[in-house]
């Protein structure tokens, strides 16, 4: 008899270790699964609040200069919250092609890109040649959001 319940206690005390352990691991795997999804919405929450639009009119001479080559779009932040003004933050697509000579200029003496500001992008196209006569298309994009302008010369 004495037997019996010997064993039944160490079975018990095995079914005790093996339970805290196991909850050990739920507990970090689902403090983990929380950090990430905190992380997410965070991020999520950025993007949501950013959007730009390009003010810009597609058929002004102003758009493209064929003595210095460049390309120059208006872009607003109508979004809630500020964005960075630096080339580093925008990334610009002329005809398909990443550019990497872009200027940002904040208008009207702001200190910041916030809401409703307006910067000035002097894009100088990678190509060297200059634009070619016809259709071509700027994407600008900031923090996932998109915005294509089309414009002709």
């Amino acid at each position: 008899m004495a037997s019996v319940s010997v064993s039944h206690m160490i079975l018990f005390i095995a079914s005790i270790v093996i339970a805290a352990s196991v909850a050990g691991v739920f507990t970090d795997s689902i403090s983990q699964v929380s950090q990430a999804i905190d992380d997410r919405g965070l991020s999520v929450s950025e993007n949501v609040r950013t959007d730009i639009e390009v003010i810009s009119d597609s058929g002004s001479a102003a758009v493209y200069d064929e003595t210095t080559e460049n390309v120059t779009i208006y872009v607003k932040n109508t979004g809630s919250r500020e964005l960075r003004s630096e080339s580093a933050a925008i990334d610009v697509l002329v005809d398909g092609r990443y550019e990497t000579d872009v200027t940002v200029t904040v208008l009207d003496g702001a200190d910041g890109w916030g809401p409703g500001d307006v910067v000035r992008l002097d894009i100088s196209p990678n190509d060297g040649g200059g634009l070619q006569a016809g259709d071509h298309r700027v994407k600008v994009i900031v923090n996932d959001d998109e915005e294509v302008f089309r414009f002709r010369i």
